[in-house]
């Protein structure tokens, strides 16, 4: 295979670039490390990055966070229930409570052998899993299937 001399001179610029590009590329990330080391020791922090601008609080406090949540099961008596939210979360250090947001549900009640279905929506509520209750707050309205309606501000709900 004959070697041409202009394909020579090419492969010398390109490597002319490549060296180039690798100078800049070195020094620079050089440089960055270089910053961020004189940074934290001048500042005397551990964390001298932008995360350190992040109000951490505000993310334990959402650290679990669900869209179109719906949650079903049966209460203590068997009946079965469903409570659906456009935002449900959990706080971290409250593992059992789960703050919801525009809140609509329906749980059945027998008694004296009178099966009575509820339809409730609320703006807020709070599902209290371990000890089996919803609380809603705000434009509480609850309709039954004989005909019942209740308006309020603030209902318990035990399942």
């Amino acid at each position: 295979m004959k070697q041409d001399k202009r394909n020579l001179i090419i492969m010398s610029k390109h490597r002319r670039w490549q060296r180039l590009w690798q100078f800049f590329f070195t020094g620079w990330g050089l440089v960055m490390i270089a910053a961020l080391v004189a940074g934290s020791l001048f500042t005397k922090q551990l964390l001298w990055t932008p995360i350190s601008a992040i109000n951490m609080t505000d993310v334990i406090s959402n650290q679990f966070k669900m869209s179109g949540a719906v949650f079903a099961g049966t209460d203590t008596n068997g009946e079965p229930f469903k409570i659906s939210a456009r935002v449900g979360r959990q706080e971290y250090n409250k593992p059992d409570v789960i703050l919801l947001e525009f809140v609509s549900g329906r749980t059945t009640q027998i008694r004296d052998g009178k099966k009575t279905i509820y339809d409730f929506s609320a703006n807020r509520g709070e599902y209290n899993r371990a000890k089996k209750t919803v609380k809603l707050y705000g434009n509480v309205k609850i309709k039954t299937n004989d005909g019942n309606n209740l308006q309020t501000n603030e209902l318990v709900v035990r399942l």
